[in-house]
Formats: structure tokens, sequence, C-alpha cells
């Protein structure tokens, strides 16, 4: 979506519609419900913005965003039909497809991962190289891929030259010097060091885009046998063509969608929520710029994603570009001439 696009014209637009014909978001809304995959947090704050602001309405949509949490499968939830829409991560997705589920991403959000593993300068580790021999934790149950791809680049036998450690969702590990490395989001545990005392510049910094083993994170998905009825079709544009309104704001306004957040967390989180409204504009926005507009996949980043996937058995046959479609996307494109 073009960066000079603003909320205003669908609002105004909404107005203008109430103000002659007396109809239009005057109309009985559709009800839909979004399941995310953790809990409210600046991570889905163009959602709760675009809901906030009236953007959904805008669009004639009822939009129930349901929290997500450690025991919450997002995709399981879609496909049972708790939700029209899930927000999850692509390897995710391309196993739930893997195992028969009939998904599909309609969108991808982030544009590089925020997985990074970190170390102590004072460990010896300067790069990923130098985790042969280590204790080095990371998330299992998924999170795990990006540090495998990135030791075999390294020609690191993830059985015989490391020892993996389950880490907890916390960096307690790691600030005990319990591992040598440890995972961490970003726009999270990233903070949490620096929050018990641990200086940046005390720190090393492994970042998997820059390896070249990144795997896509936050994207939205849909039933793919849902998505086949013109009217869904319909919907699904008028969803992701408001939340991608929603992201704008965020990158244009990020106090004012921390505070949106701060409503849903019942103001708990202030600074954290602002430190990961900053990191979360980063993985959307760059620096880099991507090289898809907001929103739509790109197909390389794809690619990486599902060949990780496949060589380290998260699916067992190659994933194909029917796991994603660019329709809904280039249909949020079209403005229409008047809301429905």
């Amino acid at each position: 979506m073009p960066r000079g696009r603003s909320l205003l014209p669908v609002l105004v637009g909404c107005l203008a519609v109430l103000g002659t014909a007396g109809e239009g978001c005057a109309q009985s809304a559709d009800k839909v419900q979004l399941q995310l995959r953790w809990v409210p947090q600046a991570q889905f704050a163009g959602y709760y913005a675009a809901r906030a602001k009236g953007v959904y309405a805008a669009e004639k949509l009822d939009v129930t965003i349901r929290p997500g949490g450690p025991d919450v499968v997002p995709e399981e939830i879609v496909v049972g039909g708790g939700a029209q829409f899930g927000i999850g991560w692509l390897p995710s997705l391309l196993a739930a497809r893997d195992r028969g589920a009939p998904l599909v991403n309609i969108a991808q959000l982030f544009a590089y991962s925020g997985m990074r593993e970190i170390a102590l300068k004072s460990s010896g580790i300067k790069s990923p190289a130098d985790l042969r021999g280590r204790r080095v934790a990371v998330w299992f149950g998924g999170s795990e891929f990006e540090l495998f791809a990135t030791l075999e680049k390294y020609k690191i036998d993830r059985n015989r030259d490391v020892t993996l450690v389950p880490q907890p969702y916390d960096m307690n590990l790691f600030l005990q010097k319990k591992v040598d490395a440890a995972a961490a989001m970003t726009y999270n545990e990233y903070k949490q060091v620096l929050d018990a005392g641990v200086r940046s510049e005390d720190l090393v910094v492994i970042d998997f885009n820059r390896e070249g083993t990144a795997m896509l994170e936050d994207g939205i998905f849909v039933r793919a046998d849902w998505i086949q009825d013109a009217r869904n079709k319909a919907i699904a544009a008028r969803f992701l063509r408001a939340s991608l309104n929603g992201w704008e704001l965020c990158r244009d306004k990020p106090s004012e969608c921390v505070e949106i957040v701060l409503k849903e967390t019942h103001g708990r989180g202030q600074e954290l929520q602002a430190w990961m409204m900053a990191e979360v504009n980063k993985l959307i926005w760059g620096p880099p710029a991507p090289k898809n507009p907001l929103g739509r996949m790109d197909p390389e980043a794809f690619a990486r994603t599902a060949e990780i996937g496949y060589r380290f058995g998260v699916i067992k046959k190659t994933a194909d570009r029917a796991a994603y479609t660019h329709e809904i996307w280039e249909m949020a494109q079209k403005k229409p001439a008047r809301l429905p």
C-alpha cells in the first residue's frame, strides 16, 4: 500500500455516505473474528488501532480480536471455525497445511524476522561460527529452525557440535550464565536483558536476516475453502484494507497506537509497549525498506522459509505457492467508489 495513504479518506468517505444517502456505513456490519498468536501487545497494534479508530467499522466490519497465549494455536482455531482470520508465523501455517489443514496466507505483515540469538561478548562468541561447543538455548516447538539453518550454514552439527537447551519464556538462563547464547525477540526478550542491566555494547547479536536464514513471522491467514466464496473474498479484502491502514497509523503515530494497546493491557507495561511498537515497525517497514509493499508476500522470502522448513522436517513435502495468495491483497488496493 502506498506510504502516503491515510485513514482519513476512508473515514471521510463513510461520513459522506451517511450525509447523502443515509446508508452504506449505516448498514449492518459483517461480524468477523481475528485470532492472535499471543496476548494483547504492540506486536498486534495495527489491528487494535483499526478497531479503535473506526476503520473496521468504516469498512462495515464488526471485528472481535481474540487474544492468544502459550496454549492457543491460531491455525487450529481458524480451521475449526472459531475465527475467520488468524495471525501466525509462516512455518506454522506450512506445517498445518502439511497435515491437511485448508489454510492460506492472504497477507504478510512482517517483512523481517524478529528472532535473534544473543551472547555476551565476554563469552568469546563473536559470530555464529563460535557457537560450536557451546550451550545454546532456543525455544522449541517451532521457533528453533532459524537457528538450525544458521548452524548448518557454518557446518555445525546441531546434534554433536552444540548442546541445545530448551529455553523457557524468560531470559533467566542467559542472565544467570547457565547458557552461552539464547534466543530473543527484538521487541521483547532483548529488552528484558537490557532491563536486567546488561548493556547493548556488551552483547553480540546474531541476526538471522543478515545470515540469510530468516523465516517469515506474522502473517494473516484464512481457511482456503472459506475464501473461495465471493462474498467472503470481499469481506477479507475490506478487513485487510482496514488492517493495513491501522498499521500505517502505527508507523506514522506510534505513540497513539501505544496508548490504544495500553487500553487492552489495562495500562500495564507502557515502557515495554513503546519499545515493542518501535521494534515491530522496523520488522514491517525497515530499514532496509522491504522490496514488496505492505502486506504483499515476498515470493523469495516465502521460498526461503519453505525451503528451511522442508530441510529441517517442519514439512514433509515441499511447499508450493498455493500456500499464499495475492488476490485478496490486490482486491484491498482497489479503493471503492463508495463504501458498500
